[in-house]
């Protein structure tokens, strides 16, 4: 891994990205995108993360977080690894799947051309945190997450977008508890 992205400073909020492997469109069901809110949620109550700004995207997620726990390398792996096995269950126990085997397929040939999985791979290895250490960093970043729908077409306004938090900056409340960047 290039030393240029690590989580160096503890004390700094990152922005990190990190998709599905082959950029496959999973997160159009709810049960699994309530994976993915649920071990969220998990990470701030029981290790110290901090979510500045989430969106979860069809085959990817964009984060603004910082921690005042475990170091975030630590909970990002945690987390990646928990959801992956997690979702993998999900898709193998969803009646209703189409999808399913050919998934499975790609994410089973993704695992077996890296060594560093077990036969299995559910997320691309990076994250290429970037820490951000300007206030026009910053505002750029939390620009960049929320209108993602957008740019998309899904949503013509970045507060339509349910799994975002930007309807809390918007004045309303997110399915998620964000540390608001004021």
């Amino acid at each position: 891994m290039s030393r240029k992205y690590k989580f160096r400073d503890q004390d700094k909020l990152y922005f990190v990205s990190f998709a599905v492997v082959h950029w496959i469109d999973v997160f159009i069901r709810d049960e699994y995108r309530q994976v993915l809110l649920d071990s969220l949620t998990f990470c701030q109550k029981k290790k110290g993360l901090e979510v500045y700004a989430y969106c979860l995207m069809s085959s990817h997620v964009h984060l603004i977080i910082g921690t005042h726990g475990a170091p975030m390398a630590d909970i990002l792996r945690d987390f990646k690894s928990f959801t992956s096995s997690q979702l993998r269950k999900a898709i193998t126990e969803h009646p209703q799947e189409s999808r399913k085997e050919w998934m499975l397929w790609m994410m089973e040939r993704a695992g077996g051309r890296n060594g560093n999985n077990s036969g299995f791979q559910f997320w691309q290895q990076h994250n290429h945190p970037l820490v951000l250490n300007s206030n026009f960093l910053l505002q750029q970043k939390l620009e960049y997450v929320h209108t993602n729908p957008v740019e998309a077409g899904f949503v013509d306004q970045p507060e339509n977008y349910l799994y975002s938090s930007a309807r809390d900056y918007a004045g309303g409340i997110g399915l998620l508890n964000v540390i608001l960047i004021v």
